[in-house]
């Protein structure tokens, strides 16, 4: 579920002395405290609520005294000694500055309804870069996770990526998307585009499977919870091919693709 495991990020401009962390990660000693090492930390940042990404989160609150945002006000709270750094939720198009660097807020619902992705806009000489947490990950496609996860939102946020990138790249430099699992996307627009056909593909593959499923002249019930009966013999007709280990994951993304389809 997680590839190679949860990346962690340490930002800071040159010759900056703080730092910022985004997605502490889960709670392990010595991974909380080497991110603590590369401090002083003058912010933490969640790209959204997931246990792999936020488990350690008090934690490392207490090695660094770091305020922590998120979009959830759960994972935020005021740091020891930094009375100038807000501590309040995050706002969809907010720019922190921070460590050096100007860090804009990227609302990206879809994966989770809280998912955020954050542009670390550039400087004299530095080209922009995106972290796009489990919104669009390094290898493979994400999971669109209940109970918020949503097909609708996804698509859209697809879209925000692909326009904010294409504002800040050139044909000659891409923006790079720095991802909460798997290796750097070199190129973000062309992952995103990736993406965004693979989910349609996936969306006509479920309603061929849900018209084979279903009986005939039955129609998808528009309120109220999915059959689990429905949801499994979807997900095991079109996701015949994962493994055994991730069926629940797209038993959830199975779910959101039929909500999808039955709000249209």
């Amino acid at each position: 579920m997680t590839l190679d495991g949860t990346r962690s990020y340490v930002l800071r401009a040159p010759g900056a002395t703080g730092c910022v962390v985004v997605d502490p990660g889960p709670d392990l000693d010595v991974h909380l405290q080497a991110l603590a090492d590369a401090g002083p930390v003058e912010l933490v940042l969640v790209t959204h609520r997931h246990a792999d990404h936020t488990g350690g989160l008090a934690r490392f609150r207490e090695l660094t005294g770091a305020p922590s945002r998120a979009v959830l006000p759960e994972f935020c709270a005021p740091g020891t000694g930094r009375a100038d750094v807000a501590s309040g939720p995050l706002a969809d198009g907010e720019v922190l500055e921070v460590a050096g660097l100007r860090v804009e807020v990227l609302a990206t619902p879809g994966h989770t309804a809280d998912s955020a992705c954050f542009v670390v806009l550039p400087g004299d000489a530095d080209a922009p870069v995106v972290l796009t947490g489990d919104t669009v990950l390094g290898q493979g496609t994400t999971v669109l996770a209940e109970p918020d996860g949503s097909l609708r939102d996804y698509l859209a946020s697809l879209d925000r990526i692909e326009a904010r990138v294409a504002e800040l790249g050139t044909d000659t430099t891409p923006v790079a998307g720095l991802p909460g699992h798997g290796p750097v996307r070199t190129d973000l627009g062309a992952a995103v585009r990736a993406y965004r056909a693979h989910r349609l593909e996936r969306l006509d593959q479920v309603r061929a499977a849900l018209s084979a499923t279903l009986p005939a002249g039955a129609g998808l019930a528009v309120e109220g919870p999915l059959p689990d009966a429905l949801l499994d013999a979807v997900t095991r007709a079109v996701y015949a091919d994962v493994d055994p280990s991730v069926l629940l994951a797209a038993r959830s993304s199975v779910r959101a693709q039929l909500d999808f389809l039955r709000g249209r």
